[in-house]
């Protein structure tokens, strides 16, 4: 059974799931990992959910203000044993409906080119790509992307 709960960044089931996180994606990109370090440290967030498989952290996701009218969709992941499920789908449609519910009009994301089935599945849910932004500008490695809530 999954559950949804929204809480902050100091969650620690959220802390475990990012180390998970962090090293798979050191596991993909190797050395180029380092240059996005800083981009993915956690200040303190309250708009963060974790997903739960009977009880246990699967995924996480969570958002922060980009900008009056857009927020940043940060640290989505979901462990390889509960992919496939539909569980990012869940999460990433929740942030979307917090987002809209606190008069936000969009998400913006960076991904990696090496996260296909990320890019994959935020193309199917109706993101499009952008010009990379911010710290991701000039950044061959980084994929942007954007939607309309």
């Amino acid at each position: 059974m999954l559950k949804l709960l929204k809480t902050t960044s100091e969650n620690a089931d959220f802390v475990r799931l990012i180390a998970e996180l962090d090293a798979d994606l050191n596991s993909r990109y190797g050395a180029l990992q380092a240059q996005y370090d800083a981009y993915n440290r956690m200040e303190i967030i309250d708009t963060l959910i974790v997903a739960y498989v009977d009880n246990q952290p699967a995924g996480c996701g969570c958002f922060k203000k980009l900008d009056d009218t857009t927020v940043e969709i940060k640290r989505m992941f979901v462990k390889p044993t509960h992919r496939g499920r539909g569980i990012a789908i869940r999460i990433l449609t929740e942030l979307e409906a917090w987002a809209k519910s606190l008069d936000y009009d969009a998400t913006q994301l960076e991904t990696g080119i090496k996260q296909t089935e990320a890019i994959g599945l935020y193309g199917k849910l109706g993101y499009t790509m952008i010009d990379n932004y911010g710290q991701y500008a000039g950044n061959e490695n980084s994929v942007c992307m954007r939607k309309k809530l």
